[in-house]
């Protein structure tokens, strides 16, 4: 494996094409993966790890689901890319809008960032305002606007902010504290008629995870509709990860905008944006703000996702994903309890992360605080024993569908190995 690393290094920067699964905040070398099925991956020297990574969130339903499979096998046939509408986009823009609460219109675009992207310039437009607020540790995408204190790879990497963002773009992005609505009404106090759109992880995935306290979200609702502000949730992770519509249903709390991507394309590339009607209806063609993308809708990302939305429809999908993850949930709690290592272990629905805290982890600065040095030997001894979770301590694991009574007991155990080699010095 380090021969290969050595070989993509030449031809890629950084030997990566996104820079955690470089390896850098753990000390190693990137694994290189060879193939997947259900809840485990294999590396291209033949080693088994049951994967908490589900490529960072689609693989909801494990991995090479048989009824992906035979979506993707079914559509290959019929052409990869048209330019031009199909049934399948119609299809799964219904079934988006019956399952999202807040969405009454959806565009489908590439990825999450171009979705974010997209959904900040309509809120832009819509007000006819520049500014916007983001939150420390929340990740949006590679945007320029967005790379302001971010969180997930940048933040791995050490840099919060990056070169090659004009300055006047990032002028117009206003940082406030996640779970802290006091930051909040002080910057739109400050420019009361300056902000577009307030752009917010309602559930904070980028920093590991973190939930949204009491009454955040809604006061963060009440303050936009006080200063004319719009709300976009971001629910790229989120979005059919943690309820059927997504963290807006889980905690009651409508936005006027929502981006989406990770699960929509049953783990192809894809992405969208949707809300309120009026809103959307000033996108191109309906109306004067441009965006546009040749692949957008691509068909084998549209027969993929629309048979993964069908899936996750089905009733008692989310209750059964639901004691799955509190299975994963119990497994490492009690493990580290074993070895006698304190953690924090945050989870919402089937997406959580373990802390190497003392106390509650609320805060991007309580994030900060944890012990990184007890993560690095942590993971290297998961992955020892056949477990893949995440290469940082800022990203979310996952849990999906295929996550059974064999796969929790194989991570119970390496767990318990695990927590104990955290401790050594």
């Amino acid at each position: 494996m380090n021969e290969l690393f050595e070989r993509a290094k030449r031809v890629i920067p950084g030997g990566v094409n996104s820079p955690v699964r470089a390896y850098k905040s753990v000390g190693l070398e990137p694994i290189f993966i060879a193939g997947a099925r259900g809840a485990w991956v294999t590396d291209v020297d033949g080693k088994d790890y049951v994967d908490y990574v589900l490529s960072y969130g689609p693989a909801i339903l494990g991995h090479a689901h048989p009824a992906l499979n035979e979506a993707l096998m079914a559509a290959i046939p019929r052409g990869v890319s048209y330019g031009a509408p199909t049934l399948g986009e119609v299809e799964i823009a219904e079934q988006i809008c019956a399952m999202v609460p807040s969405v009454e219109m959806v565009r489908l675009v590439n990825s999450g960032t171009e979705a974010t992207m997209s959904a900040l310039r309509l809120a832009r437009a819509a007000t006819g305002r520049d500014r916007f607020i983001k939150f420390d540790g929340n990740y949006h995408g590679h945007g320029d606007g967005f790379l302001v204190k971010a969180g997930s790879g940048a933040l791995t990497l050490g840099h919060p902010d990056s070169p090659g963002v004009p300055k006047s773009w990032a002028e117009l992005t206003s940082v406030a504290d996640y779970n802290d609505l006091a930051s909040v009404r002080a910057l739109l106090e400050k420019r009361p008629e300056d902000y577009a759109a307030i752009i917010v992880e309602p559930i904070a995935g980028n920093i590991g995870l973190v939930k949204p306290a009491a009454g955040f979200l809604d006061g963060l609702r009440a303050l936009c509709d006080e200063f004319g502000a719009l709300l976009i949730f971001d629910e790229v992770m989120t979005g059919f990860r943690v309820a059927p519509g997504g963290a807006q249903e889980r905690f009651g709390v409508r936005p006027d905008l929502t981006t989406l991507g990770k699960v929509i394309g049953g783990g192809l590339p894809v992405g969208a944006y949707g809300g309120r009607r009026d809103l959307m209806e000033m996108v191109a063609p309906a109306g004067p703000m441009y965006q546009a993308g040749t692949l957008s809708g691509n068909p084998l990302a549209v027969s993929a996702g629309l048979t993964a939305l069908r899936l996750l429809a089905a009733p008692g999908f989310f209750e059964d994903l639901e004691r799955r993850s509190a299975a994963v949930e119990e497994a490492l709690t009690s493990a580290a309890a074993e070895a006698g290592c304190p953690i924090v272990l945050n989870r919402v629905g089937s997406m959580f992360c373990p802390y190497f805290s003392e106390t509650p982890v609320t805060t991007f600065a309580e994030v900060m605080k944890t012990d990184r040095q007890r993560h690095r030997r942590f993971f290297m001894s998961l992955l020892e024993g056949g477990v893949m979770p995440a290469p940082s301590p800022f990203e979310a694991w996952f849990v999906s569908s295929a996550h059974g009574e064999a796969e929790i007991e194989h991570t119970r155990v390496a767990a318990r190995r695990a927590f104990r080699a955290a401790l050594e010095d």
